[in-house]
């Protein structure tokens, strides 16, 4: 293995793989990944140049020029891996580049000389000899989703643009004496506002007490690394070992020793981001993304990212659904509330409508800072904290981050501001 940690091809296969699947986008299993990475290192073991080649486009995202790497094509120009069959170069590409890719979006670039449409003998499978074309209406601007809710907090998804969507509950007949409240939001991703000009800000934690100014990361630099070392923080660097806290504990230095190389946070498309972690110690995250995914409550999980790790944390279109559903419930709630309390909605477990309201209280006091929550990570070095360790609060760490997603906050600002809220104080 080389100096740098990058492997050649004269090294061993297995070194060979484990480094380029530390690169794997994650939107395949880790198994299907290894397979298909140990097929082609494989394949290319005979062909040192082609395989060096590889390695170089994979282990530096791209940013150095690289030839074409190829492989056999089949009869029928697929590639099996695994007992799955798909076109090999749209495989690799999904692998490395673009997790969630479609066969129809990929288009060669013009020095690539065994791209999959030359219908050569050879294919190349290199990610970086192709660019991606998305086709007109599916992009994140053209998701359209229409959201009904009841006064009971009942939701019904009804999608455009390809979403999978649920059909809205059948409804029993309803009488005068018990009105049904409505609210409609349109949940289009606006285009119309300009990007923020920095991208996050992240502010850095010693237990409870803010260290430092808050980092604030541009627009211009997609990804940023939050290590432990002392250099000048700038740009998309964030040093957290220049940082002094004349309150800080043997405990904390001693954890803060452990950050070394930190965690790399990018930010793709609209505004989702991954996490790439550099240290050797886990790293402990709060991510509405990752619970959802894991079939967990909102807010009701830590997640343990490994070494070496990439995954996907904050979903900007999930995130902007959820803000949506709950600005829009608690102003449904709210107006239920009101009838409730003033009588109008009788039933038998009610007295003078009182026990409806208190039924609705919860949803009708959703606020800002809950919403606010959906557009923010948070994430501890080293220790973790949660149901599983002794530390049940992130503010009981002894080193974190907090990160604010501005494209999520500029969203969740303009659903906030056009929301049909009858009663302003609900949301205040």
């Amino acid at each position: 293995m080389s100096i740098s940690n990058t492997p050649t091809s004269s090294d061993a296969c297995l070194s060979i793989v484990h480094s380029l699947l530390c690169h794997r986008q994650g939107a395949e299993s880790e198994t299907f990944a290894k397979r298909a990475i140990e097929s082609l290192v494989k394949k290319l073991k005979e062909k040192k140049d082609e395989l060096d080649s590889l390695i170089t486009a994979i282990t530096t995202n791209g940013a150095h020029p690289s030839r074409c790497v190829t492989i056999q094509r089949t009869l029928d120009g697929r590639l099996q891996v695994a007992g799955r069959k798909g076109f090999p170069h749209v495989i690799y590409a999904r692998l490395w580049r673009w997790p969630d890719l479609h066969k129809n979006e990929l288009k060669h670039v013009k020095y690539c000389q065994f791209a999959f449409d030359l219908k050569c003998d050879s294919i190349c499978v290199n990610p970086y000899h192709y660019e991606r074309v998305v086709s007109p209406g599916i992009g994140p601007s053209g998701l359209l989703v229409k959201e009904e809710f009841d006064f009971e907090g009942q939701t019904s998804t009804q999608g455009t643009s390809g979403v999978s969507s649920l059909l809205p509950p059948s409804e029993g007949p309803s009488t005068a004496s018990t009105p049904t409240f409505h609210v409609t939001a349109f949940m289009l991703m606006p285009t119309s506002s300009p990007a923020p000009d920095y991208w996050c800000s992240i502010a850095y934690f010693e237990m409870d007490v803010q260290v430092g100014e808050t980092f604030k990361v541009p627009s211009s630099c997609p990804t940023v690394t939050v290590d432990g070392y002392v250099d000048p923080s700038g740009g998309d660097r964030f040093c957290l070992g220049q940082l002094s806290n004349v309150h800080r504990t043997e405990a904390i230095e001693r954890a803060r020793l452990h950050i070394g190389k930190g965690v790399q946070l990018e930010c793709k498309g609209e505004g989702d981001v991954w996490v790439r972690c550099l240290s050797d110690h886990a790293v402990f995250v709060q991510s509405y993304y990752l619970d959802r995914e894991a079939g967990r409550a909102p807010g009701d999980a830590v997640h343990k990212i490994y070494p070496s790790a990439y995954i996907k944390l904050f979903d900007l279109r999930q995130c902007h659904r959820q803000m949506q559903q709950q600005a829009a419930t608690a102003q449904a709630a709210a107006a239920a509330q009101a009838a409730a309390v003033a009588g109008s909605i009788p039933g038998p477990g009610s007295v003078g409508g009182i026990a409806p309201a208190i039924s609705l209280s919860a949803a009708a006091g959703i606020g800002v800072d809950d919403l606010r929550r959906l557009c923010i990570l948070r994430m501890s070095f080293v220790k973790g904290w949660g149901p599983d360790y002794p530390r049940q609060s992130i503010k009981e760490t002894p080193c974190w981050i907090e990160i604010h997603l501005h494209r999520a906050l500029q969203l969740l600002d303009e659903v906030l501001h056009t929301m049909p809220v009858a009663d302003p104080q609900a949301l205040d």
